[in-house]
């Protein structure tokens, strides 16, 4: 044996508040356009009601498609791969307009 996992758990954990991961369909690159249309549609960054726009107006609309979306992901692993389904893919959405790097933690657990 290699010491790679061939069966069990990936989890995996962005470290930031202002970006966030999902699984969608990984296809068509038409879906990741049509989503960040309809996110920024659904929390506009002119909405006026925001306060906390420390670090910009896109602010506080990254968080609230962070609290959306999640921050975390589980999947099975088989075989020694993810076990994604045909059509999937993760997705980082980025939130911010200049955002910097980020981080995931990947944590793997099982045989």
């Amino acid at each position: 044996m290699n010491g790679a996992m061939t069966t069990g758990l990936a989890h995996l954990f962005l470290q930031h508040t202002s970006a966030s991961l999902c699984i969608n369909e990984n296809v068509d690159p038409t879906v990741r356009s049509d989503a960040e249309t309809f996110l920024n549609d659904l929390i506009p960054e002119t909405y006026p009601k925001f306060r906390h726009t420390y670090e910009g107006s896109d602010d506080m609309p990254a968080h609230l498609k962070n609290m959306l979306l999640g921050t975390s992901l589980t999947i099975p692993v088989s075989h020694g791969r993810l076990a994604l389904g045909t059509w999937q893919g993760i997705y980082l959405f980025e939130h911010r307009d200049q955002a910097g790097s980020r981080t995931i933690i990947i944590t793997l657990q099982g045989d």
